[in-house]
Parts: C-alpha cells; sequence; structure tokens
C-alpha cells in the first residue's frame, strides 16, 4: 500500500507540474507571437491599414500589410502566405494602396484595392545598407492620387572599385548599418527621388549626385517634394541632415534649413502653409543616438519663423503627424518609462530658448571640424516670444507604449504595447476610450501566468538625481521565498525601459526570477539634465545608479536572493554589464550582448564615429582623453573580473564589433576568469533572428543556473 501511495503521489505530482509548466511562457513561445508595427488610417476613417510582425519565419521577424474594415471588423492581408510586405500609405482618394511587397514575380512598390484586388507591381525600389538613422518615408502620394513618389538607390562612384578583388575603401564611412548583419561594407549606393505614374507605369529620376536623399512628403498643391539631405561637402564625417524642397516642375531644389543641428522626418500641414519635423540644436549629433533630446519644431514653409512645438516638454519627442484639420500636431513622448501620445494645438507654438545645460556636448574650438556657425545655431533656437504658450493634451497615458500612430477626421488609431502583451492596434473616435481592435496573441498568452511589473524610485549614490526602477516580479512570488535577481541593463546609453511587455523578463519570471532594470542617468523619459548627466563620464556615475538600484531593490523586497544574482544587458547595457564585474562581485553570472569592451578601439572600428566626441566633448586623439577611455574600459580592469562570464555577439555587428568580444573573452580566460563566447552568424547590432532570440535566452537561462546551482536554498 506504502508502495502504490508513493507511486500515486509521483503520478499526480508530475499532472501538477506538468500544468504548472503550460501556464508560464517558455522562450519558444517567442515563435508564436506577433505584433502591430505601421498603423495607417484611410483618409475617410472607415479603414485601417497595418502591419503585423511575425516571428515564425526561418531568418528575422517579417511584416505583412493587413487592411481592416471598421464597419465590420474583417481584416485581408495583402500578399501571400509568409510573404513580406510592408510601409502601407494610403492614395488620398482612398481607393488605392502602395506598398512595399511582391507582385507578378516582383518585389519593389506595390499598389492594390483595400480588399487585395486590382494587385500591380509598379516600380522596383532598392535601398541601401548604408547608416542612415531617423528617415521617414519612402513613398509618397501626389494629392491627385495619380502618381506616386518613391526613394530608392543607385551606384555611387565608388562602388565598383568597393566591390572588386582588392576591395579599395575612400570613404570615411565605409560600414553599413548597424542592424544589416550580412555584410562587413557599406555598398556606397546613394538614395534618390523617383516618381511613377501609376496610368502610364512610367517611372522618372527626380535627383541625382553624390548625396542620400529621403524622407518625402508631396505637398498639399503638388507643386513640390519635401525631402532630408545633408549636401555638405564632409557628409561622410559630419551628420547634419537639412530639410529641402524639390519642385517638380523644373526640378529646383531650395534649401529650407540651414543648421548644424539636425532635422528630421518633415511633414507639410494640410492647407500647405507649414512644416512640422523632428529637431535638435546642438552641433554634433551622432549616426547612432544623441544626448539631445529631439523636439517637435514646425516652421513656415518657406523654412521662416521656425520654432519649438514641444517646448513645454522637457522630454524626447517622436515623428509628428498634422491632425486632418491642420490646428494640432500630435507626436509620442518619452515619459518615466512610457512612450505616450500627446497632442499640441497649433496655439501653443512657442519658440525654444537655447539650452541652459552647463553640459555642452562639444567644444567646437576643439574639434577638426572648427567653430560652429553662430548665425545657424540662433535659427535653430528660435524665438522664445514666438507664439502662446499653453499646456499639451496627453491623449493616451496608459502605462506602456504607444508606436505608430495615424490620425483621420475624428479618429486616432494607434499601436500599443501594454504590460501584458506585444503591440496591438486600438482606436479612439472623437472622445471616446479607446478600444483594441486586434487580439493577436490570445492563443499563446491568454493562458499564461505573467509576472507583475512595478517601478519605484531611490536617491543616486552622489545625491544629484532621483532614479527609476522597474521590477518584474517572479510568477507567484511568496515574501516567505528567496528569489534569483537578474539585472537587465538597458543600452544607448540614451533609452530607457518601462512597464511594457518584455518577453523575456517574463520567460524568466516564468522560472521564478525576478528581474530589475534601472533608468540610469543618461536614459530618455526624465528631462534633458538627466539625459546630460552621463556627459563625459561612461562607466561612472551610471554604473553606480545601476548597483544603488540593486541595493534598493534588495532592501525593497526582501525575498530576493543575494546570493543568485546576475547582470545582463544589450550595446550599452553590454559595456555596463562588462565594467560593472571589473568593480564589484555581487554577481554569480554575467552576459554582456554586443558589448563595448575597450572605448579606445572601439572608437575606430564602429561605424558612428561622431559617438565618443559627442559624449566625452573631444575626440579621443585630443588632449588626454583617449588615456581617459581606457581607464574607463572593462578590458584595463579585466584582473578585477571573476565573475563567470557568457559574450554575446552578432558575426557582423558594424555598431559594435565582434573584435570588442573578442578582447574581453581571452583577457578573462588569461584572468583565469570562466568565459564562454557565443557568436551568432547573419546578425548585426543585437540579436534579430527569431531563433537566435530564442536560443540567447535558452543559453543564459543555463548559464544562470550552472551558477545559482550552489547558492539554492
Amino acid at each position: 500500500m506504502s508502495r502504490i501511495r508513493v507511486l500515486f503521489a509521483a503520478a499526480v505530482f508530475g499532472l501538477t507540474a506538468s500544468a504548472g509548466a503550460q501556464d508560464r511562457l517558455q522562450s519558444s513561445d517567442l515563435l508564436k507571437l506577433r505584433s502591430v508595427s505601421t498603423v495607417q488610417l484611410s483618409p475617410d476613417a472607415t479603414r485601417l491599414a497595418y502591419t503585423i510582425e511575425n516571428n515564425d519565419g526561418t531568418g528575422r521577424p517579417y511584416t505583412q500589410v493587413w487592411v481592416l474594415t471598421r464597419a465590420d471588423g474583417k481584416a485581408v492581408r495583402l500578399g501571400g502566405d509568409k510573404e513580406p510586405s510592408g510601409d502601407p500609405q494610403w492614395s488620398p482618394d482612398g481607393r488605392w494602396i502602395a506598398y512595399r511587397g511582391r507582385a507578378a514575380g516582383k518585389t519593389g512598390l506595390v499598389v492594390a484595392h483595400p480588399d487585395g484586388s486590382e494587385t500591380r507591381f509598379v516600380a522596383e525600389m532598392t535601398g541601401t545598407n548604408a547608416p542612415l538613422p531617423g528617415s521617414g518615408r519612402t513613398v509618397a502620394w501626389s494629392p491627385d492620387s495619380r502618381q506616386i513618389a518613391f526613394v530608392s538607390s543607385t551606384p555611387g562612384p565608388e562602388t565598383a572599385e568597393a566591390d572588386g578583388d582588392p576591395m579599395v575603401i575612400t570613404r570615411y564611412l565605409y560600414k553599413p548599418d548597424a542592424a544589416e548583419g550580412l555584410t562587413h561594407f557599406n555598398d556606397n549606393r546613394r538614395l534618390h527621388l523617383f516618381a511613377v505614374d501609376l496610368a502610364s507605369l512610367r517611372v522618372e529620376q527626380l535627383t541625382n549626385g553624390n548625396f542620400y536623399e529621403h524622407s518625402i512628403d508631396w505637398s498639399p498643391n503638388g507643386q513640390e517634394l519635401l525631402f532630408l539631405t545633408n549636401r555638405d561637402a564632409d557628409d561622410d564625417e559630419f551628420f547634419n541632415y537639412d530639410v529641402y524642397a524639390l519642385r517638380l516642375a523644373d526640378k529646383s531644389v531650395r534649401r529650407l534649413t540651414a543648421t548644424e543641428s539636425n532635422e528630421y522626418r518633415p511633414r507639410w500641414s494640410p492647407d500647405g502653409r507649414m512644416i512640422v519635423f523632428q529637431g535638435t540644436t546642438r552641433g554634433l549629433t551622432d549616426r547612432e543616438t544623441t544626448m539631445e533630446d529631439t523636439h517637435v519644431w514646425v516652421m513656415n514653409a518657406d523654412g521662416t519663423n521656425r520654432r519649438d512645438l514641444g517646448t513645454a516638454i522637457d522630454n524626447r519627442q517622436g515623428v509628428p503627424e498634422w491632425t486632418a484639420d491642420g490646428s494640432a500636431v500630435m507626436f509620442t513622448v518619452q515619459e518615466r518609462g512610457n512612450v505616450r501620445l500627446f497632442r499640441v494645438p497649433m496655439t501653443c507654438a512657442a519658440g525654444r530658448p537655447p539650452s541652459s545645460s552647463v553640459l555642452s556636448p562639444i567644444d567646437p574650438g576643439r574639434t577638426s571640424r572648427g567653430a560652429l556657425r553662430e548665425d545657424s545655431r540662433r535659427a535653430a533656437a528660435g524665438s522664445a516670444d514666438a507664439g502662446q504658450s499653453c499646456p499639451p493634451e496627453r491623449v493616451v497615458t496608459d502605462q506602456g507604449t504607444v508606436g505608430s500612430f495615424s490620425a483621420s477626421k475624428n479618429t486616432i488609431a494607434y499601436a500599443f504595447s501594454s504590460t501584458t502583451d506585444q503591440a496591438q492596434l486600438y482606436v479612439i473616435d472623437g472622445s471616446a476610450a479607446p478600444r483594441k481592435l486586434t487580439d493577436l496573441n490570445t492563443a499563446v498568452l491568454g493562458s499564461k501566468r505573467l509576472g507583475e511589473v512595478e517601478s519605484f524610485t531611490f536617491v543616486s549614490n552622489d545625491n544629484k538625481f532621483e532614479v527609476e526602477a522597474i521590477l518584474t516580479k517572479p510568477v507567484g512570488v511568496s515574501t516567505t521565498g528567496k528569489y534569483p535577481l537578474i539585472v537587465n541593463i538597458h543600452g544607448g546609453p540614451h533609452g530607457q525601459q518601462g512597464a511594457a511587455f518584455n518577453f523575456k523578463n517574463q520567460v524568466y519570471a516564468a522560472r521564478g526570477w525576478a528581474t530589475l532594470m534601472v533608468n540610469y542617468r543618461g536614459s530618455t523619459g526624465y528631462g534633458q539634465v538627466f539625459a546630460d548627466a552621463v556627459f563625459a563620464d561612461q562607466n561612472g556615475n551610471e554604473g553606480q545608479d545601476v548597483l544603488y538600484g540593486v541595493s534598493a531593490a534588495i532592501r525593497r523586497y526582501p525575498w530576493i536572493d543575494r546570493d543568485r544574482m546576475g547582470v545582463e544587458g544589450t550595446s550599452y547595457g553590454g559595456q555596463l554589464s562588462a565594467w560593472l564585474i571589473t568593480q564589484t562581485n555581487i554577481f554569480k553570472a554575467s552576459i554582456p550582448t554586443a558589448a563595448i569592451t575597450n572605448i579606445v578601439s572601439y572608437n575606430y572600428m564602429t561605424y558612428y564615429n561622431q559617438y565618443e566626441a559627442m559624449e566625452w566633448g573631444v575626440y579621443p586623439h585630443q588632449g588626454n582623453l583617449m588615456d581617459t577611455l581606457l581607464q574607463r574600459s572593462a578590458l584595463r580592469h579585466v584582473a578585477n573580473a571573476h565573475t563567470p562570464t557568457m559574450l554575446m555577439h552578432g558575426e557582423n555587428d558594424n555598431d559594435v564589433p565582434i573584435a570588442e568580444a573578442e578582447q574581453f573573452y581571452i583577457a578573462l580566460k588569461d584572468v583565469g576568469t570562466e568565459a564562454v563566447m557565443v557568436r551568432y552568424p547573419r546578425e548585426g547590432h543585437g540579436i534579430r533572428e527569431s531563433k537566435h532570440v530564442v536560443d540567447s535566452i535558452d543559453r543564459s537561462i543555463k548559464w544562470y543556473e550552472k551558477h545559482f546551482a550552489k547558492f539554492k536554498n
């Protein structure tokens, strides 16, 4: 009888364990998850074109265009099963959708009716792997819906030699975009503007030269195209977009901005009298990230009377969109770990005075480029008394992240990632409450228990800042238990983490692990002074913010097991993960991904060579900065690193080349510290192929389990 009871108990335990596993997230669940990315309302607001990102392919996630009819809620996909498509744009008459896709055996610019009928291939569209951050729309309809302007590439003067045997490199910017991951070199193709007539399918090239032209918008009167470009002689060395307009009648070009700061994603107002865009004011912004928060600006159509529409919002502002009547502009704002949607009436178009920050992004007198043009700086700063100041309106304030959005008539549609799901499609009609239109992940997440997410604040080590941290609790956490803690550090450093659904954190929570994310100084979403606070202090006080966040979490949550803590992060988060294990032994395992470990070597291998100058104030070769950079590098202090470390890196990372991992791996081996290097083929900066992401999560779990085992209660 005793043996029967034992067998029965074992069977019951097995069933319980199996049921428990089924209601917890597994790494492989990622392959089933889907999310909404691009959102575009039809001109009459009766239909929605949107893209769904899928993870079930053989490589990276891919998007597909869908069209939902609001009257009956039915949606149709444009294109074939598992056939990638994206970037949908409605014709002004609402009869057609132009998008990137495949038709008639060709891939490029395609048009179709909203129901998917009469799909036609219109024109070839080729891109470039050159680093072009902040680029906007690649497709724009003429107001009469008869033509489509689009961006495509042509060979540059270096293309032939750079592709030869031997390869001859002559450009300063000879590496490709960070995320490309397939090659090591810039293809040297230049982006230009084209237009195609829908009736005849005749394609006309509108611009040429050795410049990159992109981010287009067709004027309401049909006479001009807005675009961005950098036509300076040193466009490789100095990243500086300006706004231009092309007159279609004679192909003449007029320059609308002339600043040493950057402009992004310009859009005409509905009446064609004004232009809205994202912009900065500082004289140095690099291709990867900017310390200065972008703001939303407006100017007259001739480029005069530039003013900061977002001056009342001391936070990083996203892509602007006009309301249908042109009375207001909408844009997203990063705010304390969330991304929210704001609307600012044009009556709020007050100027933004020059920044009062004492932290200059760079001393122009100490750079090889020379002094800034003070007239341009004043023009970029705007007039402090232009317009009337008034409070902006928060449209979407929920905890989470607003992504793409679109406004038409009295309707707003947007993608939103909540605390419990990846981005879904929502709509707001007039003053009504938001309605959720898609529920793509019910089959996966509907039966899963998720870890609760909450935030807390603490005072920084130097008493200068209140710092916010976000904790994901283990599923089923008990105050009487003890649970491991994984510190997950964000990249940038000018980025943020928040309560929006984080798949990896939730997989950890399903295993009974907590995850801590700290928005250390330098993070966005907490004002310009906070973002500036990492200036000339990499691997300094922002690293202390992370450690103070860990200490605060341990005090606040006694169930955290301080003997089972790990640290990880990607990019700058990888840099801090590697740095911190040279400064402390509190972590039992570390997983830096795409980590900078030697700031000096990194500066001369990365494709965005202005980054350190922006972050430190001078170029590394000036003064004694190179000595300082070495002192602030994890490699310099590797003798102090005793934490078992698993380095993950993309083989073709051109943002943080894999040599950064290789150096640290050998250094750790020399020290006698346990180290493993995992190299992912076909990956650029970060890990993007879905199966690689699953693999990286599984390896991370095994790495932590291995090194937490001897401390387990």
